[in-house]
């Protein structure tokens, strides 16, 4: 950038990042700390988005709609307790894609604030898995909310469903790692990031055997629900919970969801490197 006071000096680069950087490990918390200490002044404004819808769907669909649902579910348990773990992953991908969008943007495109911190010895890297790990944390503590309330209403039926935890929260990670490169791609005011919730987290909330069993689907549109990160999620969630998942499918399950991250997350980390250092 030319200095306009004095247009015959020397064009001035981006700031780059001063001092030897720090432990990866060191770097990554340090960032996890900022996102709590904003975080824990402004928790309301998330409560809703991450807990509350959840525990809406659990009502109305386990309670409300489940009440008239008299056969037909597998197993012959409540429509409740079918849908109760399911909604982990449901409720975890909803909160990681919110969390990777739309709080992400502003790094980037309005505030710059991941040009400030790149600044400093933390590096892009560094900066991306800080805040991975901070979406990481939210999944859990909302899905261990949301967990207080199945409870609360009967709709868990054993251990497992601590499980089923741990299995949301990879299946959120997975699909929240390629949405933040998408985030540290977009240069306007986020539009692409509608395109992701009506045509990628929606169709995937609706038939990816959040609700029903897939295989209620028709033969032809079963393939898309199999490579969607919910649908393994859900197996997972759902097997965990009663007690019907074996080792190999729970290993193809978590293969699926680890490819996904894996590929997220190098996009991303190559995002971040070439937003903050160019």
């Amino acid at each position: 950038m030319t200095d306009v006071l004095n247009p015959t000096a020397p064009a001035r680069t981006p700031p780059r990042s001063t001092g030897r950087p720090v432990g990866s490990c060191r770097g990554a918390l340090l960032v996890l700390e900022t996102m709590w200490t904003w975080y824990r002044r402004n928790w309301k404004a998330t409560v809703f988005s991450s807990v509350g819808l959840p525990v809406l769907y659990l009502l109305a669909m386990g309670l409300g709609f489940g009440s008239q649902v008299h056969s037909g579910v597998p197993g012959g348990i409540s429509y409740l307790v079918y849908i109760a773990p399911a909604l982990l992953p449901a409720g975890a991908i909803q909160t990681a894609v919110g969390e990777c969008t739309f709080p992400v943007l502003p790094g980037f495109a309005w505030s710059k604030m991941y040009f400030g911190v790149s600044a400093t010895p933390i590096t892009p890297g560094q900066l991306l898995f800080g805040e991975l790990l901070w979406v990481g944390s939210r999944l859990v503590v909302s899905g261990a909310a949301y967990l207080l309330v199945a409870l609360a209403v009967g709709a868990v039926t054993g251990p497992g469903i601590l499980l089923s935890l741990v299995f949301g929260v990879c299946a959120g990670l997975a699909l929240g790692a390629p949405v933040i490169a998408l985030a540290a791609s977009v240069d306007s005011d986020g539009r692409a990031f509608n395109a992701v919730f009506r045509f990628v987290v929606l169709p995937m909330s609706l038939f990816a055997g959040t609700f029903f069993p897939i295989t209620q689907l028709p033969a032809w549109i079963r393939p898309v629900a199999w490579i969607t990160p919910m649908w393994h999620g859900t197996e997972l969630a759902r097997g965990a919970e009663f007690g019907t998942l074996g080792i190999g499918p729970a290993l193809v399950h978590l293969g699926c969801l680890a490819l996904v991250f894996t590929v997220g997350v190098l996009l991303a980390r190559w995002r971040f490197r070439v937003r903050l250092t160019s």
